[in-house]
């Protein structure tokens, strides 16, 4: 089955991460973080089929070397919350082979990346899955800074002042210049990536075109590309870790709750369309029985070729339970069961819509009840800090023993801050929504499912209004012959 994932974050200092560690990690090797002055040894980590370092002519040979790149880009980046590289995750194809991925990568990265003068390493992953669907996949990680001709490292950004009417600097409310960051690369653009990621799946469907498999990837939302279907959320490597343990995760509920539901509504568009064109088809005939004397007919069909009174019977309990189903709905010709799937249809466009509303919004309240668990958690942490003043040492040693959660704090401290509007936090009230949404997501559910149940009885009458037509047409050729 054709995959497509196209992914980038940056890493981050203000978030505790180093891009000698991530190099590590993701070639399968040990570096050492001049740095911060630890060694990363990844050297046991399986799955790792190949590493490699791509770079554009002006780079440095010596970059050509994994640990003097990424100490080189450390060096260069004094600041404690510089942002350090981008990380890009690249889901491969299972249609292919690993030797056509690598290569298909490499063209990709070559052409797309190290062509506007980036530094590319990347690293191509083949997890070793005893069950379930292959996940062949590259990390590709490069540096922000760009490089000048010169293979010296070059600013990300310059300043653009804000000028007054007569062309003077302005400064702000404590005296500083207001100014704009203008990045000197588009690297970072959201028009750059939607090209990447666009070129990307282009070149794998250029590719499954060139095999003749009758697949094709979109680097398009659902909802862009107009697919009625919830999208499941990313795992990653840990959670999938866990799946294929048989330990479950809340990720890995949700998107099996989402897979179920993406059936559902699959199954409930394809009877919907049947029907409609079905419905299309003998709607214009006026003069059509109505469905009832078809059932009928349908049904008389049946008992002419039954061997017992049993069966007889069974036919007409059968009979019986279609013709109070109509009934109920006041459907009795064409024309009626055309609004009724009109009205199903209806039903199932804002079912579909909720569902995916709920959807997000369980992702999010998940996400916030996560954060703000991180937050309690580390909080202590940063209270415990000794204060300034004659505590100098002290402070000094207690921040260094615990960098770590005191990094981690500041970083789930920016994510709440970022996503919420009231810096408050509520994880009773976002508990209470969540179980809320839970239990109307759970309904919902169940209301898809019954309209799968609706549509099912409908796709039975119109097979039986069929055969019922059908043999009346083959009656009216016999006696048409006859004449």
């Amino acid at each position: 089955m054709p995959l497509f994932h196209f992914h980038v974050a940056q890493i981050r200092r203000s978030k505790g991460q180093s891009a000698v560690a991530a190099a590590a990690y993701r070639a399968g090797e040990k570096l050492r973080s001049e740095y911060y002055g630890e060694d990363s040894d990844y050297t046991r980590k399986g799955g790792v089929v190949c590493s490699e370092i791509l770079r554009p002519s002006h780079a440095p040979a010596e970059y050509a070397d994994r640990e003097t790149l990424w100490n080189a880009v450390e060096k260069a980046e004094p600041h404690p919350k510089a942002q350090l590289a981008y990380s890009f995750d690249i889901a491969l194809q299972n249609e292919f082979s690993m030797e056509e991925n690598i290569a298909l990568a490499r063209q990709f990265l070559s052409d797309e990346f190290v062509s506007r003068g980036m530094i590319v390493d990347f690293a191509v992953h083949q997890p070793d899955k005893k069950a379930g669907i292959p996940n062949p996949h590259i990390h590709v990680m490069c540096p922000i800074r760009p490089l000048e001709p010169d293979g010296t490292w070059g600013a990300k950004q310059h300043r653009v002042y804000a000028l007054d009417e007569s062309g003077n600097r302005v400064r702000d409310e404590v005296g500083n210049y207001v100014f704009n960051a203008i990045p000197t690369t588009d690297w970072g653009k959201p028009e750059t990536l939607e090209h990447w990621r666009q070129t990307w799946a282009n070149r794998c469907n250029q590719r499954f075109a060139e095999k003749g498999i009758p697949v094709h990837i979109d680097h398009r939302s659902y909802e862009r590309q107009g697919i009625d279907q919830i999208p499941t959320v990313h795992e990653g490597p840990a959670v999938r870790q866990m799946e294929a343990k048989g330990i479950p995760t809340g990720k890995g509920d949700l998107n099996r709750w989402i897979r179920a539901t993406n059936a559902l509504l699959k199954k409930i568009r394809a009877e919907i369309d049947q029907l409609t064109g079905w419905l299309k088809e003998n709607s214009g005939n006026r003069n059509a029985p109505g469905l009832a004397e078809l059932l009928g007919e349908y049904y008389s069909i049946r008992n002419a070729g039954a061997y017992s009174a049993k069966a007889k019977v069974g036919n007409l309990k059968r009979y019986a339970g279609d013709f109070n189903f109509l009934q109920a709905r006041g459907i009795n010709n064409v024309d009626q069961l055309r609004d009724h799937v009109s009205r199903i249809s209806d039903k199932y466009s804002a079912l579909n819509a909720s569902l995916k509303k709920k959807e997000a919004r369980m992702k999010e309240l998940k996400d916030l009840l996560r954060l703000s668990g991180d937050y309690a958690r580390l909080k202590p942490t940063v209270d415990g800090i000794p204060p300034k003043g004659g505590f100098g040492k002290k402070r000094e040693k207690y921040k260094a023993e615990h960098d770590s959660e005191i990094r981690q704090y500041y970083a789930v401290r920016r994510k709440l801050e970022s996503a919420l509007s009231e810096k408050k936090l509520n994880p009773t009230e976002w508990q209470a929504e969540l179980d809320r949404l839970s239990r109307e997501y759970a309904a919902g559910q169940g209301e898809a499912r019954a309209l799968c149940d609706e549509l099912k009885k409908l796709r039975d009458i119109r097979y039986k209004a069929d055969t019922a037509l059908h043999d009346q047409n083959k009656h009216l050729k016999i006696i048409e012959h006859e004449r």
